[in-house]
């Protein structure tokens, strides 16, 4: 029985495989660096300097939020978009070593962007906590007295 040949430049089955867990690898994006630019669904994005302005800011203001929920979604659509293309071993090698630099660059930002949630959150609950311990204090010096309560009465 004689094998079908196989076609020029098209990822081996291995490659394709090393080069998907590649991208799945839990800490594939620790120590990569976010992509100047990158081509998100037919746009040129300016990813690294988008990524770098919102995170300077402490809070996302509300009309940026939409904007950075949109980036969100189109560079998971664009990661995922990327993924499948290696899956389905339509690439060379060396291409499909390019794609996947991209897509682990795009989760990388994509991370940057997710964590910016979780720290305003953390900002906010540390904000409120301040102010609720702010309020109990000025509630105990009115009910003990000023005097008491600087004097370390409690």
């Amino acid at each position: 029985m004689k094998c079908a040949p196989s076609l020029p430049n098209r990822v081996k089955e291995f490659e394709r495989k090393q080069l998907v867990e590649r991208i799945d690898r839990d800490g594939a994006t620790v120590g990569v660096r976010i992509p100047d630019r990158v081509e998100v669904q037919g746009e040129e994005v300016e990813l690294r300097d988008f990524v770098f302005e919102i995170k300077r800011r402490d809070t996302i203001p509300p009309g940026e939020r939409d904007r950075v929920e949109r980036a969100k979604r189109n560079l998971r659509r664009e990661r995922l978009e990327r993924r499948e293309l290696i899956k389905a071993g339509e690439v060379s090698f060396e291409e499909g070593e390019r794609i996947a630099d991209a897509v682990v660059g795009i989760e990388r930002a994509l991370e940057a962007l997710e964590s910016l949630g979780s720290a305003s959150i953390e900002r906010e609950a540390e904000a409120q906590e301040a102010a609720d311990t702010k309020r109990w204090m000025s509630f105990l010096k009115q009910a003990l007295g000023q005097e008491d309560a600087t004097r370390g009465g409690l």
